[in-house]
């Protein structure tokens, strides 16, 4: 999951463009629990008496008896499974190579992802609990409510993510069902925060180009005012006319173009409100906190997964991650890139979401976020932020029947944001740590 030059790193040198999974990291704990418990402690297992086989060429250990046939209850006068018969051999009784192997550092994928789930499902289920404890009437500010609608989206983000990418060692239609409703509940909650922060970020943009500091930032002489002398020459005076006329329709327009870009999405956000609101009271919901909330006790794995190592997991981790360095090679070069052309903003925004599910990914495996992606995790926020503010400006100015001036400074702010937007990009490319995936052909 790290790259060969993170200072952490435990794998190896990338070979021929290869990028191999880490190491399993040896767990001092998870072994510890491992002998204390038994393999797999507190599962299906727990408390079947245990008995003792010799291995090659090392001591006798104990291992549970996972024959079914060993603890049915015969009928009477049958033999008993596992016992001498008179006058007979032993029975062959399916020892333990029956069952998957231990691995050999003794951490099971199932010891690695059932906590995390069940971390991300807690959470969840403590926003939810403050959540409505802050969206009660008494609690005028809403702040609270905010705060805990946010941690209520990161964890199911998380969750949502972490059965994406671990579809494989998860029970799939278990996966594939729990996956598509915290999406759905994700991007439902999501929206009002999107109309408040677009909004915002648009009204500090109008304000900016709009302000008396712009004219001076511009280092062009300002026009002539009564009483000063006018300019010497002609030129001159050709030159600052139009710019100067610019920003007084500038002027103009942006305060009507600021009502305007808060009156829809004042309303885009109250109606995105309302359906949070009606989601977070529906059945569909209701059956989505039920689910988290069994998640929390148990985590539903494929058949044949308990007792496997590692290597589970980061079979999955790695091609998230080669997904991940694929989009970012695809993605359009400096060369080719068009500040005005939209159509390119969806490569950008694939690569967004494929750098969150590597990093979620890089959670299970390794326990923490990887600190070197934190830099082009937030370029790849800010683009997809001014990317949308761009497209509401022009939407806004669409509006039927709006005036000139209007039109003017909606058409300036869209300008403004695109190149936020190439602005973002080039931040993206300076803080990628892994220059060769950036210039692969």
């Amino acid at each position: 999951m790290r790259r060969p030059d993170h200072p952490t790193t435990t794998r190896p040198t990338a070979v021929n463009g290869a990028l191999p999974g880490p190491e399993s990291p040896e767990s001092p704990e998870a072994r510890e629990a491992l002998e204390a418990d038994g393999p797999g402690g507190g599962g299906p297992w727990a408390g079947v008496p245990e008995r003792t086989v010799p291995e090659a060429g090392g001591p006798e250990r104990a291992v549970p008896n996972r024959t079914v046939t060993e603890h049915a209850v015969p009928e009477a006068g049958a033999p008993v499974a596992g016992a001498p018969e008179a006058g007979g051999p032993d029975h062959a009784v399916p020892g333990p190579t029956t069952a998957p192997p231990l691995p050999t550092d003794g951490v099971t994928a199932e010891a690695v992802l059932a906590p995390y789930l069940q971390g991300q499902a807690a959470d969840f289920l403590r926003s939810l609990r403050l959540h409505r404890e802050h969206s009660a009437p008494s609690d005028a500010g809403g702040q609270g409510a905010e705060a805990a609608a946010r941690a209520l989206r990161r964890s199911a983000r998380r969750i949502s993510g972490s059965l994406h990418t671990f579809r494989t060692v998860l029970d799939p239609v278990w996966a594939d069902h729990l996956r598509t409703e915290l999406a759905w509940l994700s991007g439902t909650l999501a929206r009002e925060h999107a109309y408040a922060g677009r909004l915002t970020r648009l009204l500090d943009a109008l304000h900016q180009l709009s302000g008396a500091t712009l004219p001076a930032a511009r280092g062009t002489k300002p026009a002539t005012k009564p009483g000063t002398q006018p300019a010497t020459t002609t030129a001159a005076r050709t030159a600052g006319a139009p710019e100067a006329q610019g920003r007084a329709v500038l002027g103009v327009g942006a305060a009507r173009a600021g009502a305007l870009l808060e009156r829809q999405l004042t309303l885009a956000r109250t109606r995105a409100h309302s359906a949070a609101l009606q989601a977070l009271g529906s059945s569909r919901f209701h059956a989505v906190a039920d689910a988290v909330a069994l998640l929390a006790s148990e985590v539903p794995l494929a058949p044949g997964t308990t007792g496997r190592g590692t290597e589970a997991l980061l079979e999955p981790a790695e091609r998230a991650e080669q997904r991940l360095l694929a989009a970012v090679v695809a993605l359009p070069a400096d060369e080719s890139a068009e500040p005005y052309n939209e159509a390119q903003d969806a490569a950008w925004h694939q690569a967004r979401l494929l750098l969150r599910l590597h990093r979620y990914a890089h959670e299970v495996v390794l326990g923490a976020a990887d600190p070197v992606l934190t830099g082009a995790g937030h370029a790849l926020d800010l683009h997809r932020d001014a990317a949308e503010a761009a497209a509401a400006a022009a939407a806004a100015a669409r509006t039927p029947r709006i005036a000139p001036a209007t039109a003017y400074a909606l058409g300036v702010l869209h300008a403004d944001q695109r190149h936020e937007v190439e602005a973002a990009r080039a931040v993206f490319r300076e803080t990628w740590p892994y220059a060769t995936a950036m210039t692969a052909p």
